[in-house]
C-alpha cells in the first residue's frame, strides 16, 4: 500500500509539474542524463529479475514501481538522443506526462486491492453469498451459520465456516465435502466448525449486549 501511495502521489506531482512545462519548454543536459539513464536502466532490470517471479501483491506492485523506473529512463535516454541533434525540448515534458498517466492508471487499481486485503475483505472473484448456498444445497448440511472469507497475502484464501448438519454420524463426511466445495472455489485454508442444531451454535454466538455492558457502552 505504501508503494502504491507512493507511486500514485510521484505520479501527480510530476503530471503537475510538468503541465506547465509543455507550455515554457526547458533546456536539458542530454549528455549527462544519457550515461545517467543507462546507469539506472541497468539498476532497474536486475532489481526485476529478482521479483519477477513472485505473485504476491507486493511483488506486483514492486514490479510496477520497477516498470515505472524504466520506462521513465528509457525515455530519458530516447529524449537525451533525440536533443542530442534537435532543440525539440518539449520532448521532456511530453513524454513524463504520457509515463505517468500511465502508472498512475496501474497504480490506483492495485492500491484499492492491496487496500481490501489490509480490510480483510472478501477476496477478489468470491461471492460470499452464492458460496453460501452452494453450501447449504449439500447433503446433510442444515444451514450455514458463518461464512468468513479473506486473504493475507492476495494469492491464498483462507475461510472459516460454521454449519449445522442433520446426521451426526456424517459428520466427518459432511466436513470432508465442505473443504471440496471451497477449495474448487479457490479458497485453500479452511477450518470448519460443527453444530448439531440451531440452539446448540446460538451457545458459541458472542453476547453483543454483555459485551457493551461490559465496555460501558449503550
Amino acid at each position: 500500500m505504501l508503494t502504491a501511495v507512493i507511486l500514485m502521489i510521484g505520479s501527480v506531482l510530476v503530471i503537475l509539474e510538468n503541465i506547465t512545462k509543455i507550455v515554457h519548454p526547458q533546456p536539458v543536459n542530454e549528455e549527462g542524463i544519457l550515461w545517467l539513464g543507462i546507469i539506472a536502466v541497468a539498476i532497474n532490470v536486475l532489481a526485476s529479475l529478482v521479483v519477477r517471479k513472485g505473485k504476491t501483491k507486493n511483488e506486483s506492485i514492486l514490479s510496477l514501481h520497477f516498470l515505472e523506473d524504466t520506462l521513465g529512463w528509457l525515455a530519458v535516454i530516447l529524449m537525451a538522443i533525440i536533443l542530442r541533434f534537435t532543440d525539440w525540448y518539449i520532448l521532456d515534458p511530453l513524454l513524463s506526462l504520457v509515463i505517468s498517466i500511465f502508472i498512475l492508471s496501474k497504480a490506483i487499481p492495485r492500491f484499492w486491492s492491496a487496500l481490501k486485503i489490509f480490510l480483510d475483505a472478501v477476496p477478489e472473484g468470491v461471492e460470499t453469498s452464492d458460496l453460501e448456498k452452494d453450501l447449504e444445497a449439500l447433503p446433510n448440511v442444515k444451514s450455514v451459520n458463518q461464512l468468513s472469507i479473506w486473504s493475507m497475502d492476495g494469492l491464498e484464501n483462507n475461510a472459516i465456516v460454521h454449519i449445522c448438519i442433520k446426521d451426526w454420524e456424517q459428520m466427518m463426511e459432511t466436513k470432508e465435502v465442505v473443504r471440496q466445495c471451497l477449495e474448487e472455489r479457490g479458497v485453500q485454508n479452511i477450518t470448519i466448525e460443527v453444530d448439531s442444531s440451531q440452539s446448540n451454535h446460538a451457545q458459541h454466538r458472542r453476547k453483543v449486549r454483555k459485551l457493551e455492558q461490559k465496555h460501558g457502552h449503550h
